[in-house]
């Protein structure tokens, strides 16, 4: 009986050896390995900024400038919206333009597409562009192609 319980006890113990959990609590490490384990996982990359879908739309745009023109497209581009253009401008760099949709909405891959005419006036001069933006169903919208406007007038 001595036997069994002493066999009963050691295979206990080497089943629950296996199941240790190790963590470091802070406080009781040292200060470099607090700032490596809070920071590191917290912080994005340095060098990995995503262009924005509009990043090629001009050199001269600036970030509150795509910003802006950004929240503009979105909005004349959407489906459920009239077709109608909607404009966009910056007070502090004069930047302003608008985007027009042209067409209705389309399907390509699993995302909602819409051709649009894109007027920019910039501190060189006025652009006018074409292109082509699509969105996957709830997400942001990006731009497929974008070129000089091909159009009379």
């Amino acid at each position: 009986m001595r036997a069994l319980a002493l066999a009963g006890a050691v295979l206990t113990g080497l089943a629950v050896a296996g199941c240790s959990v190790s963590f470091p609590i802070i406080g009781l490490s040292s200060k470099a390995e607090d700032e490596i384990a809070t920071t590191s996982s917290i912080l994005p990359a340095r060098g990995t900024t995503k262009p924005g879908p509009l990043a090629s739309l001009s050199s001269e745009l600036g970030p509150e400038d795509l910003r802006r023109a950004e929240g503009a497209m979105a909005v004349a581009l959407d489906p459920q919206g009239n077709g109608a253009a909607v404009s966009w401008d910056n007070p502090q760099s004069s930047m302003k333009g608008s985007f027009t949709p042209v067409g209705g909405p389309f399907l390509r891959a699993d995302e909602i597409c819409r051709a649009f005419i894109a007027h920019v006036a910039t501190q060189t001069g006025p652009q006018r562009l074409q292109g082509t933006a699509c969105r996957p169903s709830g997400g942001e919208w990006a731009v497929k192609d974008i070129g000089p406007w091909k159009g009379t007038g």
